[in-house]
């Protein structure tokens, strides 16, 4: 048996930022450039105002073509986050003999925590093998230096498992992957152009917001904006249509689409000649879904088909704007692979403002470089889906038992207590007194409390970090404006402290942030020509090089073998539980819970769970506007509320065989007969008690939509208290 000594992991030269970014004492005032790191399609550039070691002032670059001056309600208060009085400043380890969940720690030193921690992760790699080590995290940064780049390289060193980290993106990518191979999308600014616009299952005025002036300058020039979306979002009311299709039936809908373009002679064949294969499966697919049909299966009225297929067919340039409201169900892989083929369809890619527009990430992943190797083919640990973390903890993936079990866990960038389906599974994991887990956080949040050691992490302003976006073509640097507040350090720097005390010698491991960042931006590639570190630090932001009015499928970028766009038949099948699947492969549980239940990205002041725990940072907000107390509401129509004598208001439970949830009801028509909302997000017991663990085919994202309750009127009353006023700010 391996005998592993925490070495001395005592840091004298300051953090390992590199030398041109260390963040020492200022005197007097001055300005840092940064970037906003959510996960969010914007990223938008900022300016800290510093002076004299605090920060005082953060607002959006007024020259930034998107960001304009202009940040969003969460991060105008993002220094209240810095410096709020909650803040974990320096290491916790959990007070001997307390249970898990009650948050009692005791405080430690730095380095007496990473010898904790290299001591307890080197037993349980002694006992069972590295790969009793699962590292959990997602994209509570987007940052590219200091979301994963460091810890990976740790984890690959110690061969722990693999995270498939698809709770969210990945269903998107793959179904328009298998239409266009590496799935470019158009750049998002070429919306300008567009005088179709149809915003699928994407609420941009709260989760885009930047995109929405883009759309408005399209909008003044003649364009029609459409948004298809189950519920009647702040979008849908400020489009000028609104497509209303039952949930899970999108694919059903393109397919009438299809249909109809067909049947009136707007399939463009010399474009599908051209450029792509498979279109003759694809149409027979559509031969079904005449309009009648197609209101069958989606609810849309067939005049309202016809409309939406003829508009899209002739005002043009005509663009699908789709980025991952759709992938949150067992199909949605089919359902994004659906859109990829439908401007091909038409032929809109011919057009600058026409085509497929999707996240821009793809853009970046092209260009961007980490030359340290991870392991490969034989040498390659097993993998698991972040998405099934309840099941992993209690043994098993996908029905497999894992062998080894996992016996520690280490969480950064992420809050899997709150945001991960199956809420009450994956806490029945994190109180195993058998787990031993390590949490990076700011503050203590749900998982934290699980903790056996947490470790206090920096802000966007303490570190160094280097941003791409999924919503532009921009490349951000982000600059520390501050030094860490009390004890906090990057995430970059705890994974070199601990590679130091567990004897890891692999390559990249005693990289400073500031090499990191050259390394990614070491590439010969001529959208990223004339980019480098020092005209980034210089200008704060550069567009990559990307040919303005770029077409993809035209220009030669589409990494198929055969180089050309892959139509083929569509399956139209809803998911296993959503009412209408749940009709045809269960018709007993859509008898005990005949709702459908969305969580959804609602509020404008947090989309994740990153702020869900701040009841100073957010009041109470249903879809229809209102803000009350903190915390969530349940959206219901009337149909559905008058049938179970719910008022507006009243306290209600949310149920199925998977928990329960207790919340005021809002009682609202933008959400159809049979589809109940609830935002996700909020820590404590949240929505995702109900969801389902399922994930899409393949290794798809986590199905969250996919999922049927009932709900129930409780006795006592009102459960809603006085609303005020909606805030702005």
């Amino acid at each position: 048996m391996r005998v592993w000594q925490a070495r001395d992991v005592t840091v004298t030269d300051g953090l390992r930022l590199g030398r041109g970014f260390r963040q020492g004492p200022h005197q007097g005032r001055h300005q840092v450039r940064g970037a906003c790191h959510h996960d969010c399609p914007d990223t938008c550039a900022w300016i800290a105002t510093v002076e004299n070691g605090q920060a005082i002032r953060l607002r959006g670059d007024p020259d930034h073509p998107l960001t304009a001056g202009e940040l969003c309600p969460k991060v105008n208060r993002y220094l209240d986050r810095v410096y709020h009085p909650d803040r974990l400043l320096t290491p916790l380890r959990r007070v001997p003999g307390s249970a898990k969940g009650e948050a009692a720690f005791e405080p430690i030193g730095w380095g007496e925590a990473i010898g904790l921690v290299a001591g307890r992760l080197a037993e349980s790699v002694d006992v069972y093998g590295p790969e009793t080590v699962l590292p959990y995290s997602f994209a509570g940064t987007q940052g590219l230096v200091q979301m994963g780049m460091m810890a990976d390289r740790f984890f690959d060193a110690l061969g722990a498992t693999r995270l498939y980290r698809h709770l969210c993106g990945v269903t998107a990518w793959l179904g328009a992957a298998e239409v266009h191979g590496l799935p470019d999308g158009m750049d998002p600014e070429d919306l300008r152009h567009s005088r179709t616009i149809l915003l699928w299952g994407t609420n941009t005025l709260v989760t885009n917001r930047h995109l929405w002036p883009t759309v408005e300058a399209a909008r003044a020039d003649g364009a029609t904006v459409v948004v298809v979306d189950p519920v009647r979002t702040t979008t849908a009311e400020r489009a000028d249509h609104h497509v209303q299709p039952r949930p899970g039936t999108d694919v059903a809908l393109v397919l009438g689409m299809v249909h109809v373009l067909e049947r009136d002679g707007h399939v463009d064949r010399d474009f599908l000649d051209g450029y792509a294969t498979g279109a003759d499966e694809l149409l027979a697919s559509a031969e079904p879904f005449d309009p009648a049909a197609t209101e069958a299966a989606t609810g849309v009225p067939a005049a309202t088909v016809e409309w939406l297929a003829t508009t899209f067919a002739t005002r043009r340039p005509a663009a699908v704007r789709v980025l991952v409201g759709l992938e949150h169900r067992q199909h949605g892989q089919e359902a994004h692979r659906a859109l990829a083929m439908l401007p091909a369809v038409t032929g809109a890619w011919r057009d600058v403002g026409g085509g497929l527009c999707r996240s821009t990430q793809q853009y970046f992943d092209r260009v961007l470089l980490d030359p340290v190797p991870r392991r490969l083919g034989a040498e390659r640990p097993r993998a698991v889906n972040m998405a099934s973390l309840g099941e992993v903890l209690a043994g098993t993936h996908r029905g497999v038992p894992l062998d080894p079990p996992i016996t520690a866990m280490v969480v950064h960038n992420c809050n899997p207590a709150t945001i991960t389906p199956d809420q009450n599974a994956v806490l029945a994991g994190l109180v195993r007194d058998d787990l031993f887990t390590v949490v990076l956080e700011q503050f203590m949040t749900d998982t934290a409390r699980y903790a056996d050691v947490v470790l206090p992490a920096t802000t966007q302003v303490e570190h160094l970090d280097l941003m791409n976006s999924w919503g532009h073509l921009y490349l951000s640097l982000n600059r520390p404006a501050i030094a860490p507040v009390g004890d906090a350090l990057p995430n970059t720097e705890v994974f070199r402290r601990l590679a130091v005390a567990m004897g890891l010698d692999a390559p990249g491991l005693a990289d400073d942030d500031e090499t990191m960042v050259r390394q990614l931006l070491d590439s010969d590639h001529p959208w990223l020509d004339g980019i480098d570190l020092e005209r980034l630090d210089a200008e704060g932001w550069v567009r990559l090089n990307v040919p303005v009015g770029y077409r993809p499928p035209l220009d030669g970028l589409v990494e198929t073998p055969d180089g050309r766009l892959h139509l083929g038949a569509l399956d139209p099948t809803p998911g296993d539980e959503t009412p209408d699947g749940a009709r045809r492969a269960d018709p007993d549980r859509v008898a005990r819970y005949p709702l459908g239940l969305m969580t959804r990205k609602q509020h404008a002041r947090f989309l994740n769970s990153h702020y869900g725990g701040f009841a100073d940072h957010h009041p109470r907000e249903s879809s229809r506007g209102d803000r009350t107390a903190s915390g969530p509401v349940l959206d219901v129509h009337p149909v559905d509320a008058a049938a179970r004598g719910v008022a507006d208001g009243d306290l209600v439970r949310v149920f199925n065989d998977r928990g329960s949830l207790e919340l005021p009801a809002t009682v609202v028509d933008r959400v159809q007969p049979g589809l109940v909302a609830v935002p996700f997000g909020w820590w404590g017991r949240g929505v995702n008690a109900l969801t389902n663990p399922a994930v899409g085919r393949a290794i798809g994202s986590a199905a969250f939509h996919d999922t049927l309750v009932q709900v129930e009127r409780l006795a006592g009353g009102p459960g809603m208290p006085e609303r005020r006023e909606q805030e702005n700010a």
